[in-house]
């Protein structure tokens, strides 16, 4: 029987253990307890009846196409003007040579992000998707932040749903959870005024939902935000995956300020970077998966955090750019081996998946 420090804790975990939803106040007190070994073991039981001992990962390639960004978040330190001395923006060729660089393009996914561009028309978009499909036709293609969405939407001079529909069609096939940042709309005020708000965010992913596409989410904590701001953005996740069920995996993300005009704060703490994987497995309830970004909280955490409620690692990435600008320094790439290595020492079994974990198998090093 586990020893609780803290004795809110035991009330919760009659909880867990029922499989009764955890309140917005339980979620706080979640964040704040001293306890942090009770929150992981809490997080692990719930880990454990959803995924068993089972950690999963994907052989995937991150393309970045452009950092060129009408935007100007405080947070970020990838996304800049066109006058730049490191602006880029890829063309086309460039980008379908990009998928054929890494193992002759044999990956599992493609994974799509990057600044919403000037000058760039819609037809550059639909036109990668449907490039990327038509010579990659095995690979799953996860594209555009709710963000990015939003703004295509504008640059087609269509509605959200058709826009979205128009995609799915020319072959994408899920959507990434970025650009959720914090809901609450001091922080957004605060770091990303110009993006769209919370509500929208939620809304892009509610309307992908209905066209047909799963998405993943996520939240970025550990700068500006309250422990009380955190709970509100996972119980509206919860709310919404309620309505829908569209979400696949929740990844927390952890702040890097350096090279970012929020440069004066800290990074986060180990401490922090495995509560909020413990804490997101518990609000969570009607989540399949929750990711440690090994890119984010380095792979010993990510090891960590196959303890803390997290049941995924990510995968191979190749040439992640967002991250690393705001001085993440950690390896863009892990071969498998690697990957299956370090979940095998945190004793859990190694599952290579698809992006929607339709298709899983044991792998060994």
């Amino acid at each position: 029987m586990f020893d609780y420090l803290d004795p809110s804790l035991k009330n919760i975990e009659c909880k867990v253990d029922a499989g009764e939803r955890l309140s917005f106040e339980e979620g706080v007190t979640l964040w704040k307890t001293p306890d942090i070994l009770g929150v992981g073991h809490l997080a692990n039981r719930v880990r454990e009846r959803m995924n068993g001992d089972n950690t999963y990962f994907i052989h995937n390639r991150h393309i970045n196409p452009t950092n060129i960004c009408i935007h100007s978040c405080q947070f970020c330190a990838f996304g800049v003007k066109e006058d730049h001395p490191h602006a880029y923006m890829k063309s086309l060729e460039q980008i379908f040579d990009d998928a054929a660089a890494y193992n002759r393009g044999k990956v599992s996914e493609f994974h799509i992000v990057g600044g919403l561009h000037p000058d760039l028309p819609y037809s550059y978009y639909l036109d990668m998707v449907k490039g990327l499909k038509q010579r990659f036709p095995e690979v799953h293609i996860q594209a555009f932040t709710a963000i990015e969405l939003g703004y295509l939407a504008e640059l087609a001079g269509k509605p959200l749903e058709d826009t979205l529909a128009e995609l799915y069609e020319a072959g994408l096939g899920s959507i990434p959870g970025g650009g959720a940042e914090i809901f609450a709309k001091r922080v957004r005020k605060k770091i990303c005024n110009e993006k769209l708000t919370g509500e929208n965010w939620l809304h892009v992913h509610e309307t992908a939902h209905g066209v047909g596409l799963k998405s993943n989410a996520t939240m970025l904590y550990g700068h500006l935000e309250t422990v009380e701001e955190r709970v509100d953005h996972l119980v509206r996740l919860r709310e919404l995956q309620d309505r829908t069920g569209g979400f696949v995996t929740f990844i927390p993300l952890a702040f890097h300020p350096e090279n970012t005009v929020l440069s004066f704060l800290p990074s986060t703490s180990g401490q922090l970077d495995l509560r909020a994987l413990a804490v997101s497995r518990l609000m969570l309830d009607n989540f399949p998966h929750v990711k440690a970004f090994w890119i984010m909280i380095t792979p010993a955490i990510a090891q960590l955090a196959q303890s803390y409620g997290a049941d995924d690692m990510d995968g191979t990435v190749v040439e992640e750019k967002i991250i690393h600008a705001a001085g993440a320094t950690t390896d863009q790439i892990f071969h498998q081996n690697t990957i299956i290595q370090m979940i095998e020492e945190a004793g859990r079994i190694p599952m290579e998946r698809d992006t929607l974990y339709e298709e899983t198998h044991a792998v060994t090093a």
